[in-house]
């Protein structure tokens, strides 16, 4: 169960590091505006909140990948903290924003809190 909680969190951390790149360098092309539900005039006068966003992704996923990277008793801890703030973030972006993120975000999160839980 530890190798599958471990897939699960690497998952995860993927997704984050994709996100990272659509909100940082792909904001204001047509592929992230698709997957993003935004025209291009909202993208080009949000470009730098998006940037900053990505980035907030990016300690997400930097944080998953150093507690895979831990491993010992200390890893589990980071990757059940990491995957709790995933939770969290994904959650409230599928109130406030769009019910997608919920399953790109929360679930996978959710995921993988059970599996670390069970590992």
């Amino acid at each position: 169960m530890k190798t599958v909680a471990n897939v699960i969190v690497a998952l995860v951390a993927l997704i984050h590091i994709y996100i990272v790149y659509l909100e940082m360098f792909l904001w204001t092309t047509p592929k992230g505006q698709k997957a993003f539900g935004i025209t291009a005039d909202f993208a080009q006068q949000s470009k730098a909140l998006a940037a900053n966003q990505g980035l907030y992704n990016g300690f997400l996923a930097a944080g998953l990948i150093w507690g895979l990277i831990k491993g010992d008793a200390a890893g589990y801890e980071i990757k059940l903290f990491f995957l709790a703030c995933v939770l969290v973030a994904g959650l409230y972006g599928a109130a406030t924003a769009t019910k997608k993120i919920l399953y790109i975000q929360a679930l996978p999160a959710l995921l993988g809190i059970a599996a670390l839980l069970l590992a």
